[in-house]
């Protein structure tokens, strides 16, 4: 399995997105924010961090690979 590092425009994009997602979480308050909410957040900030997007390992196999 080869898995692709994401290039850094698209780890500020998840960043962003996450840090979105938290804000609103934290707005609504974390005790009345539903549990799904923290799921998408966590995988969005984990692969800003890390580098690696599942959603793009599992849109590569979805797809075959990369559109050239």
């Amino acid at each position: 399995m080869n898995i692709q590092r994401v290039d850094t425009p698209i780890r500020f994009f998840l960043l962003f997105v996450s840090t979105i997602i938290w804000v609103g979480i934290w707005h609504t308050g974390f005790n009345i924010a539903s549990w799904v909410l923290y799921i998408p957040a966590t995988f969005l900030l984990l692969a800003a961090i890390i580098g690696i997007c599942p959603g793009m390992i599992f849109a590569n196999k979805l797809f075959k690979g990369k559109p050239e």
